[in-house]
């Protein structure tokens, strides 16, 4: 048999245990956002910050839920896209993968553009190198092209995090768990010395709530600003048959990281605006956090001082974030491939290393070519699809519901159908309210958008030009024992 034919019989092998499962959603979720968000959340709530990330921990838990009943009977890669694809016939399949494969590359290369400045910082704080705007550009070897040294740095991490993961998911997990222990670790310290500090003043600072023209509804604009910030315990559910006894695994990692990621980002909000307070925070912006450990941190033995210690947690944070949409993505294509609806090659593990080579290369190269976007506009897109996908995935539970009473379900999730319809309505609210934040600030996202769907609807005419679709039905024993 070739090697040819042996990748594409091969199944992903299960590598990554229960931890390792529950660190790529952590890491996906504590990522750059808890970092440069809380200033921007404060400047637009004041106070009410801290109830900005409360109620996306409450909105995000619905849909939470629903991924995790559709990852114990659906023990498949491929995430929200292999749920839908379950469920729904092939165009909406299709478009549902398309978004996720889109928002996951576009966030990914978020997080490359984010880890750039930050590593810059970082040698600037020891003294290696200028202050990060001051940096000039980096000759390219063999070709005669300067690049801006952000976006230099920003492709040697996709690079090196795509080659770790192309040649082994077991070292791409290890990782990941090794990065997201660091960067908990530092917001764990954090905490602890802003709670011990003089200037804590947590009652203080949140009295009143809303302050000057800020209202209630002034949560509503700051949640869908910082919702991507909870955005990443789905990731799990795209290497499904990579992780040990998936149909108990999966909906425990969900649970879990989503549990620990609530906790700490309202631990580091809490102290952030009881030591610097709502309006010093919202002055600071994107460094509010790195601009409260330095009002409060001490100096560390060789770290320094206790801004340079946020800025170290942001290059971890960046990084697992990278690293943890660069496995996403990557699977999302896989299991489209696996599908037919994408090219055959996609959908194949490689011979010798075992995992989707294809697909990991093929994302890279989007997440590459993705730099030369507005940054603004592509985190923005990002949140729109996530919302979008967050929305079908709740559908699917209640189809799948009805459709197929009888399927094995290791967890069936509470208060059924409450939590999918209120995933459906909120992540709908929160869909509108971005949507008319961008019609207002950033057009171009919403153009770039449409356009990416309309691209993809092309595509999947012309390969798929006089095909009928296959009934999802037809698709329900195609994943051994999903039903009694």
């Amino acid at each position: 048999m070739s090697p040819e034919s042996q990748g594409r019989q091969r199944d992903p092998a299960a590598e990554l245990g229960l931890l390792d499962a529950t660190m790529i959603g952590m890491g996906a979720m504590i990522g750059a956002g808890i970092f440069v968000l809380t200033g921007l959340a404060a400047e637009i709530a004041g106070p009410g910050a801290i109830l900005v990330f409360a109620l996306n921990g409450v909105v995000t838990a619905f849909t939470g839920l629903s991924y995790a009943e559709l990852a114990s009977a659906i023990p498949k890669s491929g995430g929200g896209y292999a749920f839908v694809r379950e469920v729904f016939a092939d165009l909406p399949a299709f478009v549902m993968g398309w978004m996720l494969w889109f928002a996951y590359m576009i966030a990914g290369t978020l997080y490359a553009l984010g880890f750039a400045p930050n590593f810059l910082e970082l040698l600037h704080v020891y003294g290696y190198v200028p202050p990060p705007e001051q940096v000039g550009a980096v000759a390219v070897p063999v070709v005669p092209v300067d690049l801006p040294a952000t976006v230099a740095l920003a492709a040697t991490a996709v690079l090196l995090l795509v080659s770790v993961n192309a040649v082994s998911t077991a070292a791409s997990g290890s990782l990941e768990t090794v990065f997201t222990a660091v960067k908990v670790a530092i917001l764990v310290v954090f905490v602890a010395f802003g709670v011990a500090a003089p200037a804590f003043a947590p009652g203080a600072e949140f009295q009143p709530l809303f302050t000057g023209d800020r209202t209630a509804f002034s949560l509503l604009p700051a949640m869908g600003l910082t919702f991507i910030a909870f955005e990443g315990y789905d990731l799990i559910t795209t290497v499904t048959e990579e992780v040990k006894n998936p149909r108990k695994n999966i909906p425990r990692a969900i649970f879990i990281s989503l549990a620990v990621t609530v906790v700490v980002y309202l631990a580091v909000v809490t102290v952030a605006i009881g030591t610097l307070g709502a309006a010093g925070l919202a002055e600071a912006g994107e460094a509010g956090i790195a601009a409260a450990a330095t009002s409060f941190m001490p100096e560390f033995p060789v770290i320094g001082e206790g801004g340079a210690v946020i800025v170290f947690g942001a290059v971890f944070s960046t990084l697992t974030a990278l690293n943890a949409v660069v496995i996403a993505s990557s699977r999302v294509a896989f299991s489209m491939g696996r599908e037919g609806q994408l090219l055959a090659p996609v959908g194949r593990i490689h011979h010798r290393f075992g995992t989707p080579f294809v697909a990991i290369v093929a994302s890279s190269v989007v997440m590459l070519l993705a730099v030369v976007l507005p940054t603004k506009s592509a985190g923005n897109m990002s949140s729109l699809f996530f919302l979008l996908s967050f929305v079908v995935v709740n559908g699917a539970v209640i189809k799948l519901r009805r459709e197929r009473p009888n399927m094995t379900r290791p967890y069936e999730m509470p208060l059924y159908p409450l939590p999918p319809v209120l995933g459906i309505v909120l992540n709908l609210a929160l869909t509108a309210v971005l949507v008319e934040y961008l019609l207002r600030t950033d057009p171009l996202a919403l153009a770039l958008t449409g356009g990416w769907i309309l691209f993809g609807l092309v595509a999947y005419l012309a390969v798929n030009r006089g095909e009928e679709e296959s009934p999802a039905g037809e698709r329900g024993a195609a994943a051994d024992g999903l039903d009694d």
